[in-house]
């Protein structure tokens, strides 16, 4: 072959190749269309997760209901003396309840302004080594039986409410302060750096990432200090601060039944009634993208 002929050759464009080579792929498939082609095939989307059931709303109010329903049969049916009816009358049982919710609120209050603030500052790194100080100082609180302890500030503050509001606050401090450190100190300390990568203030760290990833933590600390204080809040009565423990000791001093028994029903009713609404608070306050599917 000449060198004319061989540069002729290369000047000449290739052929096209064939339509069908072996291994192509058709360009569609039998029984799909062209918008089927040309569009992604759409994921079926997943129903949203109800964050509550209708069985988590009913039940325990039901059961609420029928238990206090079931105390005022009892009650119309059983023959009260002069001693239970003159325990009864004159608004007592409305006051001692009342009092109680009481010394409830006011010391979960109290309970959360000292122990949320302390369990930050303990997770901050200056404060750190203070941690183990201030746990086992409120773990003395809790450890200390309730009624020495309530007798005690007797002795120091004199009978009276404010007695029984420091020790139910001195009882109830460890579940929300252990809880909020622990919380604080679980979060996964990447998303912690990414968010002081991006530029954003300790503060702002402090307040859109640590305690939102901490607030299943903590509402379960306040729910047990609720839970908590309801219970102790009965003895309140031995250094004068009322509540339903009135009816109680009355009770048993007396020995008259029904005054105990009303006052013990309205004693488990209030507390489970509290622990339901925290629980549902604890479902509420709850950061959706926290949630995970049951």
């Amino acid at each position: 072959m000449s060198a004319s002929e061989l540069d002729g050759r290369l000047d000449d464009p290739p052929d096209d190749p064939p339509d069908d080579l072996p291994g192509d792929l058709p360009d569609s498939l039998p029984g799909t269309s062209a918008r089927e082609r040309t569009e992604p095939a759409s994921r079926p989307s997943a129903p949203p997760r109800r964050r509550l059931t209708w069985q988590k709303l009913t039940l325990l109010p039901a059961f609420l209901v029928a238990l206090l329903l079931a105390t005022w049969l009892w009650f119309e049916q059983a023959g009260l003396d002069t001693i239970t009816e003159n325990a009864l009358s004159g608004g007592q049982v409305s006051k001692a309840l009342w009092q109680h919710i009481q010394l409830t609120v006011i010391s979960t209050f109290f309970v959360l302004v000292i122990a949320i603030p302390l369990g930050i500052l303990l997770t901050r790194r200056r404060f750190r080594g203070a941690t183990p100080v201030a746990l086992a100082l409120a773990n003395v609180g809790q450890a200390t039986p309730a009624i020495g302890l309530l007798a005690l500030l007797v002795i120091w503050l004199g009978i009276g409410r404010r007695a029984a509001l420091v020790g139910m606050i001195a009882y109830t401090v460890l579940p929300v302060l252990s809880n909020t450190v622990a919380g604080l100190k679980a979060n996964d300390p990447t998303l912690l750096e990414a968010a002081r990568g991006i530029g954003m203030s300790p503060s702002g760290v402090l307040s859109r990432v640590e305690l939102p990833l901490a607030v299943p933590l903590i509402l379960a600390g306040v729910r047990t200090a609720l839970v908590l204080n309801v219970g102790t809040a009965t003895l309140a009565t031995f250094g004068g601060g009322g509540g339903l423990g009135v009816l109680i000791t009355a009770g048993i001093t007396n020995q008259r039944m029904p005054v105990l028994v009303l006052g013990s029903v309205l004693t488990v009713a209030l507390a489970l009634l509290v622990d339901w609404l925290a629980s549902l608070a604890e479902v509420l306050l709850r950061p959706r993208g926290l949630e995970t599917d049951a």
